[in-house]
């Protein structure tokens, strides 16, 4: 009960003094750990030859967990803003480990249908309510630079493959000494892959408990020392008003802003499952790839480095330019560089790697800006749980995006024998994705009166008053 007792909010109510650097490292602890979903392409070619199915078939278990992350952080967002962010994160923890556990099982059965739940499903929601419950929290501790907090948050989501990329060859290397990481014909076998699915989800449960213990939330009428709110509150788009958000999904901006990061996230998704294979693809000659799996691996780390740093660098940019912005960057850019990726990305490997980079530091950068957007547009009431909603988006790309590459490529041919030339329709057509959202983000307008609450005040720390007009999350 004690243990329990501890995951309460008013047991985490930082003491005066407590420095809120000492917040973002629990965040990273919880991020990099569910970020381990962006590394599934390094063992998707095992899957695909344990369980004898199509590329469609295995990418389908990435795309539920996706979409139980959108739906969990939709669904518990208000609960993440009642109970605070350490109770959230224990949960998150709990989830998260025991995806891989029931996947696990999976495997050494040969249910699909279980690694389905297991990482999918269940792993899928400890996803959700991992990625909102740190987030909503350093956006209360840095009201004066929130896409620098966000992107402290988020930018751990992106780097976790940097990590569970190479740590995954070496653990089936470890496990099945017969499968070798350098050879494009080597897979694991079911047996590594068991072992693999354990030793990441008790590994992962015991990294994430540092974060669970160390959060904090600022007490009721912090703010940062020397802070001129006014500054804040002088930028376009910027509001001191409360709104709900039962209010802010009737809103069109909302239902904007839902577009934005769908066709951003649809973009960079499909390619980012399939990283691995895809530089092997590009540059194959005579039925053999001249990119070895050893540096495919190390291809999809280097990604997760961009993906990271645009979370950081990007999001921080957006406090000087403003989110509106560095969505037109972001998604009018990146038009431009898919366009060239599909059209002259195979002639170099080291162009096609710049290009991906760029495209993934977008991706990154977009699910890092976003909460500081909603905080700009709705104020910082409930600004979790409107954050949680908005996530739905990521729901629906994690679908769209891998249905895109994978019915692509399923109908180009079997993996191991695809060109650059099967990879083009996909991509020409995520430059059509990007126009849309595109389009929408210039139509992002400030939110109308009427969906401002009546019975709660301006906030006062964007106001300039000195006190927190919202519940610390």
């Amino acid at each position: 009960m004690a243990l329990l007792s501890a995951l309460d909010r008013q047991h985490t109510i930082a003491p005066p003094g407590y420095s809120r650097w000492l917040i973002p490292p629990a965040a990273l602890a919880v991020h990099l750990c569910i970020g381990q979903a962006y590394a599934t392409s390094v063992y998707k070619t095992s899957l695909i030859n344990h369980f004898d199915a199509s590329q469609t078939a295995i990418g389908v278990i990435f795309s539920i967990a996706i979409v139980m992350l959108g739906l969990s952080a939709a669904v518990g967002g208000t609960w993440v803003e009642h109970n605070g962010p350490r109770k959230a994160m224990f949960v998150s923890a709990c989830f998260w480990a025991s995806g891989f556990l029931v996947g696990a099982l999976g495997i050494a059965t040969t249910q699909l249908w279980l690694v389905y739940l297991g990482y999918g499903v269940i792993g899928g929601i400890g996803l959700g309510i991992g990625y909102i419950s740190p987030v909503s929290t350093l956006i209360k501790w840095f009201p004066d630079r929130p896409g620098l907090a966000t992107g402290m948050a988020i930018m751990g989501f992106g780097g976790g493959a940097l990590v569970a990329s190479p740590l995954s060859r070496q653990l089936l290397s470890f496990y099945d000494p017969n499968y070798d990481p350098g050879n494009a014909a080597s897979v694991a076998s079911g047996g590594a892959l068991v072992s693999l699915f354990l030793t990441l989800g008790i590994g992962y449960f015991l990294i994430m408990m540092f974060g669970v213990f160390n959060v904090r939330v600022p007490r009721e009428g912090w703010k940062p020392e020397g802070w001129d709110p006014s500054t804040v509150t002088a930028k376009p788009l910027v509001t001191t008003a409360s709104v709900s958000a039962a209010n802010a999904i009737k809103t069109p901006t909302f239902w904007l802003l839902w577009i934005v990061l769908f066709c951003n996230v649809t973009a960079g998704i499909g390619i980012l499952e399939q990283a691995s294979p895809m530089i092997q693809d590009f540059f194959r000659e005579n039925g053999t790839s001249t990119v070895a799996v050893a540096a495919a691996g190390g291809f999809v780390g280097l990604l997760s480095l961009f993906n990271m740093a645009g979370r950081f660098v990007w999001s921080s940019t957006s406090d000087l330019i403003g989110r509106k912005p560095i969505y037109m960057l972001y998604l009018g850019l990146g038009m431009v560089l898919y366009a060239t990726l599909a059209a002259v990305g195979n002639t170099h490997t080291a162009l096609f790697v710049l290009l991906a980079g760029v495209i993934l530091s977008f991706y990154g950068g977009g699910f890092a800006t976003i909460p500081a957007y909603l905080r700009d547009i709705f104020g910082t009431y409930q600004v979790g749980a409107i954050h949680g909603r908005l996530l739905t988006a990521w729901s629906a790309a994690g679908v769209a995006g891998p249905l895109i590459i994978n019915g692509f490529l399923d109908a180009q041919g079997k993996p191991g024998t695809l060109t650059a030339d099967a990879y083009r329709p996909a991509l020409f057509t995520m430059v059509g994705v990007l126009a849309i959202g595109f389009i929408a983000n210039l139509l992002v307008r400030a939110v109308p009166e009427k969906y401002h609450e009546p019975s709660k005040p301006a906030d006062p720390v964007l106001a300039g008053a000195g006190t927190e007009g919202s519940k610390d999350v």
